[in-house]
């Protein structure tokens, strides 16, 4: 996906500087949310043993925070860090999602049973949609589910308060953002992948959880989750907090 990504952004004359500038924005965003507790509410902490690699001794600590959030990041730093997949490409460990572990979960169910539950309801799942893409151009999936999905649900992409896109690599989240018309300041708010991971299976239900919270948080209303997915396809989601 690396290289793939690499050729995409040659081909779109994406730029280092403005994938980097992406990028570091991800992660200042990601650290200003981390310090003012602004994960806490989607994230349950975890008792788990960890053992010292040099001594043997195992411990007990409380795993509450993602650990690949780095403060300091900066455009000038990202500027530092030598391509990964081509001496003369834009794509490095810096612009691109960590690789991490994680997971995350939502509970889906109609209204009628999660009242009779007494469960808490965050918001409301309105419509999907998947659509595919030539699979050399994997990364573009956004750009074709976003429009597709907001269709679906009879709303135009500027009544969307929120967008979470995922962020495999800047370069693929900064093309799809900017051929949609989509303003920065709506997407990924909390920063994305490349700040804090992009771990198998995980994202989807991160992305509902993050995006369900920062609506209800900031008063706002309908949020729309996207990822582009291996093989060329592309999923969007439409919701509506509560």
């Amino acid at each position: 996906m690396g290289s793939l990504s690499e050729d995409m952004a040659k081909d779109l004359k994406i730029t280092r500087a403005s994938q980097d500038a992406f990028a570091a924005s991800s992660y200042q965003k990601a650290v200003r949310a981390q310090k003012e507790g602004l994960f806490d509410e989607e994230i349950a902490p975890l008792r788990v043993k960890v053992s010292d690699p040099k001594t043997g001794e195992s411990k007990e600590v409380t795993i509450s925070r993602d650990d690949g959030v780095r403060d300091g990041i900066t455009v000038e730093s990202l500027a530092k860090i030598r391509p990964a997949f081509d001496d003369e490409g834009s794509i490095h460990a810096g612009n691109a999602s960590q690789i991490s572990d994680g997971a995350a979960a939502v509970l889906m169910m109609r209204r009628s049973t999660a009242e009779k539950l007494g469960q808490r309801i965050l918001g409301k799942f309105v419509c999907a949609a998947i659509v595919g893409v030539k699979p050399l151009l994997m990364g573009q999936g956004p750009w074709k589910a976003i429009p597709r999905a907001l269709e679906l649900a009879g709303i135009s992409k500027d009544d969307v308060d929120i967008y979470e896109i995922n962020e495999a690599f800047a370069s693929q989240c900064l093309w799809c953002a900017n051929q949609l018309g989509i303003p920065h300041e709506k997407i990924n708010p909390k920063g994305g992948a490349i700040a804090f991971g992009h771990p198998l299976g995980c994202t989807g239900a991160r992305q509902v959880s993050t995006l369900l919270y920062e609506l209800k948080r900031t008063g706002k209303k309908i949020g729309n989750t996207s990822m582009c997915v291996g093989t060329g396809m592309g999923m969007s989601a439409v919701w509506v907090a509560e």
